[in-house]
């Protein structure tokens, strides 16, 4: 049949969009719908049966492809009309939709499907995580310069910085759990939005269907799109910081700190010498449209109204599972490079000293001795100002303390720390403080870290051994029903 405009221009795209998604996961909830729909003996047993049988017949079809054609509006039809014709029936006799809505299943369905992918993305980031660490704990103790607002800072090592970023992925693996958890709440048995005076039984369809619950009010089960907003958001919060360390890799490699591995990068067409590491570039940009996807989806949700709307709805899934999926890939493109960085020419100590990177340790090495902070850290600037730490000597330091106004001469031991912070930037390394760059430190920090991920790691199995006994529950309760 012919499409008008508005199959052909929108009906038509949100049915390709959704269909590949949508399609399986509504077939399986309206298994559990129809096993408890006979189960509270709202639908007699022998039709029961001649539903799920039909709806086997969908769960493992091979047949037809999705495709639109104008006859129903969306999947959610086509999955009536599909049952219909694989019960032998025509759609007036169907009870699938019993004590049930387009709203409450499509909420139901869309967080089975963000679930599905979150639980992937939460596994990305882990083994991305874990890679950080374990290069992190391998190059503890190899130091280069830190830099803030893109100038030589302090010493640190390679080995500090990657814990970092490895906290700072614990810490949204641990929101990903957070948000599954928030998530995990079944919308089913809402129907539009108020709900149904039969007596059905919506803990049994979470059950069946993996939730850890329900949501409490039905109002909000089919309204509410919060949950919606922090998959958006904290995908685009990931990417971003992840974004940060692949512009800061890129630095890097310019730097010859660190290898360019190989597998992850492009040829010039018309320099043979070069190999372009244009990986880190896509990171940045699959960061910028994870933002862009968050702004759209806040962007919908705040034009709805409180209620179903596809605003806040059908509207934004698309975004989600580009967002996720993204969110998936940008974590394994990360985490593969991660996983062959090795240093290459790291920073000499002299270059560092040369930098100006070390004077902060030097002026500590003054407070140790009783010069008052801000008086050690003019003594340092007047002598960085003089020339390169490598130049400074035992009279330059004393005429410096004595042109600032240091009261009391320096000793001998003073001076020689002072000097010696500003010229041996590998002195990092002993840094006894717990979140610092010294080896030790950063080996513990690791632990730490690793701890963390652990953690996660086991909320997530425990998420997917929960799922694996409802679809268990849900196929013996399934084959109890048609076998009778």
């Amino acid at each position: 049949m012919s499409l008008n405009t508005y199959q052909q221009h929108h009906l038509r795209v949100a049915f390709e969009h959704h269909a590949g998604h949508l399609f399986g996961p509504m077939v399986r909830a309206s298994q559990a719908h129809v096993v408890m729909l006979a189960e509270r003996g709202l639908v007699p047993a022998d039709r029961a049966a001649l539903l799920l049988r039909g709806l086997g017949e969908l769960r493992g079809d091979g047949g037809e492809p999705l495709v639109f054609d104008g006859s129903v509006e969306d999947v959610y039809f086509t999955v009536e009309k599909r049952l219909a014709a694989a019960c032998g029936i025509p759609t007036s006799q169907l009870d699938v939709q019993m004590a049930r809505s387009r709203n409450d299943l499509d909420a139901g369905v869309f967080r089975m499907v963000l679930r599905e992918q979150l639980l992937r993305v939460v596994d990305r980031l882990l083994a991305t995580g874990v890679t950080a660490l374990d290069r992190a704990d391998r190059y503890a103790d190899v130091v280069i310069t830190g830099y803030t607002h893109r100038r030589p800072a302090q010493p640190t090592t390679i080995g500090h910085a990657l814990a970092g970023y490895a906290e700072a992925l614990a810490g949204q693996a641990v929101a990903y759990a957070d948000l599954l958890d928030q998530m995990n709440r079944s919308p089913l048995g809402s129907c539009a939005f108020a709900g149904t005076d039969l007596p059905i039984d919506p803990a049994r369809l979470a059950e069946l269907l993996g939730f850890d619950g329900l949501v409490t009010n039905s109002y909000e089960a089919v309204a509410g799109a919060d949950h919606l907003v922090r998959v958006a958001t904290l995908n685009a919060q990931a990417l971003a910081t992840g974004a940060r360390l692949a512009r800061t890799l890129m630095d890097w490699l310019t730097w010859r700190w660190v290898n360019t591995p190989e597998g992850f990068t492009q040829g010039s067409s018309i320099m043979p010498q070069k190999r372009n590491p244009v990986v880190l570039e896509h990171l940045v940009s699959m960061a910028g449209a994870a933002a862009g996807d968050a702004a759209s989806v806040l962007n919908n949700v705040g034009a709805a109204w409180w209620e179903d709307s596809n605003n806040a709805t059908t509207d934004v899934q698309t975004r989600l599972w580009d967002s996720d999926d993204r969110t998936e890939r940008f974590f394994a493109l990360l985490g593969g490079f991660l996983a062959e960085l090795t240093p290459l020419e790291p920073p000499a100590p002299a270059e560092i000293v040369a930098s100006g990177a070390t004077t902060t340790a030097a002026a500590d090495a003054l407070t140790r001795h009783g010069v008052p902070f801000r008086a050690a850290h003019s003594v340092v600037g007047r002598l960085i100002r003089g020339g390169a730490p490598d130049t400074w000597t035992p009279e330059r330091v004393r005429a410096a303390a004595t042109d600032v106004g240091v009261p009391e001469p320096l000793g001998d031991t003073a001076v020689d720390d002072l000097i010696a912070a500003a010229v041996r930037p590998g002195l990092v390394l002993d840094r006894a403080q717990a979140d610092g760059p010294g080896t030790a430190a950063v080996r513990a920090q690791v632990a730490v870290v690793r701890g963390v991920l652990d953690g996660v790691s086991v909320r997530v199995a425990g998420l997917r051994e929960r799922l694996a006994r409802a679809d268990e529950a849900l196929d013996a309760a399934v084959a109890g029903r048609v076998g009778r």
